[in-house]
């Protein structure tokens, strides 16, 4: 693994500095800079010194702009004027589309039928053809290949191509040109292209700098690939990170995980939702479920006072998404609470109610009074009660002063 520079595959490509540094330079104009904020909220919660790398702010919204510009770039005047194909779930589309864009090449890209509508329209926008076709990356892929092959398309590929992984590489490069003593890199995880540049690239210029994955834990298969020391296909995946819901990742940056990547964890949605509602109510950022993979991923690092890289990938995002994020969130984090309560049938009763919940200073936001939701309808009414909080502790506090009164609730 120290030996970065070995030549690299068939290709026998040879991945240093200054081939990160080439790419840099290639990058600049159509770049936006993304330095590392420093975030008080996640290195007060993993006990560590935690740094963002907002790849969000992009001008296509995350970091697919690096590996398309830099591999439509090297294409020849007759690649170029074949056209270009390419498939994705959202951002890899938008890169390809903007970089053909800037580059003048047409471009068409075949997207899954449950891509978000945010990501299909941005594609129109850079100028691109779309073409709508299956449930998932997986699908979407085979039919962008059928496509090349029919039409002639030359096809650039979202991860597993060493001109995208070298473009993507140069994420690694800034981080470390910024914070040479950086101690670890966390780095979402779909088909793997974008943590296989990283990890070439931050341990050319240091090598001890530890490179962790995070995968969906509906979607882990290049962990599971680790594991068993051999490519692994998902029959299904099963996440709300869309982004990283990868069937099958790439040969290729299987090839280079294998060999450059220290640890890959794994998160669960709650905690990818956590993630979300911090970053967007402290840092006021918006992460895609995918993007955001790395800052859900710090609570698995074992290790304190470590100064980390969070690679916050991409913030395509609907608002629609974006609200039930929040709620989804908010409930996560033990910020609301809802229960339902059992209560006699008499006058007084609400009142107690709201007597108990004014002390424990839980602020009341819906409450459903109904007398018909009991088995015997002359003896209790339920009462449902949703209510702010202020964390898991305060939830068990509102629970233990119910039951002082005798009162026993259902979380719902």
């Amino acid at each position: 693994m120290q030996n970065v520079k070995a030549q690299y595959l068939k290709e026998e490509r040879l991945f240093d500095y200054e081939t990160f540094k080439e790419a840099k330079n290639r990058l600049e104009s159509v770049l936006q800079d993304t330095h590392l904020i420093h975030s008080p909220i996640f290195s007060k919660e993993s006990e560590n010194h935690v740094y963002i790398k907002p790849e969000n702010l992009q001008t296509t919204g995350a970091f697919k702009i690096r590996g398309a510009y830099n591999k439509i770039s090297k294409l020849s005047i007759k690649e170029r004027n074949k056209g270009l194909i390419a498939s994705s779930a959202g951002n890899h589309a938008q890169g390809v589309a903007y970089a053909a864009k800037l580059l003048n090449v047409k471009a068409t890209i075949v997207m899954p039928k449950t891509t978000p509508l945010i990501k299909v329209e941005a594609t129109k926008n850079f100028g691109a053809n779309v073409v709508l076709y299956g449930d998932c990356y997986d699908d979407a892929y085979k039919e962008a290949l059928r496509l090349k092959k029919e039409k002639g398309y030359v096809f650039i590929h979202p991860f597993d191509d060493l001109d995208v992984v070298e473009g993507q590489g140069t994420i690694g490069f800034e981080i470390l040109e910024e914070m040479k003593d950086i101690d670890a890199i966390l780095v979402p995880i779909g088909g793997g292209g974008l943590i296989s540049g990283i990890a070439v690239a931050a341990k050319a210029m240091n090598p001890s700098v530890k490179i962790i994955g995070v995968e969906p834990e509906g979607a882990k298969a290049m962990k599971l690939s680790m594991e068993h020391n051999k490519l692994i296909h998902l029959d299904a995946v099963n996440t709300i990170a869309e982004g990283v819901a990868v069937k099958s990742p790439g040969s290729l940056t299987f090839s280079i995980i294998r060999e450059y990547v220290d640890e890959i964890v794994t998160v669960s949605d709650f905690e990818i939702m956590e993630a979300f509602l911090l970053l967007l109510e402290k840092h006021k950022l918006i992460g895609e479920t995918a993007g955001v993979l790395s800052l859900a991923g710090l609570k698995k690092i074992k290790e304190k006072n470590k100064k980390i890289a969070c690679v916050v990938s991409g913030g395509n995002i609907d608002v629609l998404t974006v609200s039930s994020m929040i709620n989804r969130g908010l409930f996560s984090r033990g910020r609301i609470f809802s229960f339902s309560v059992d209560l006699p049938d008499k006058p007084g009763e609400l009142v107690r109610i709201s007597e108990i919940l004014a002390k424990i200073n839980a602020n009341v936001i819906k409450l459903d009074h109904n007398q018909f939701k009991t088995v015997d309808r002359f003896m209790d009414v339920q009462l449902e009660v949703t209510v702010e909080t202020n964390g898991h502790e305060h939830i068990k506090q509102i629970v233990e002063s119910f039951e002082k009164e005798g009162y026993f609730i259902k979380c719902l």
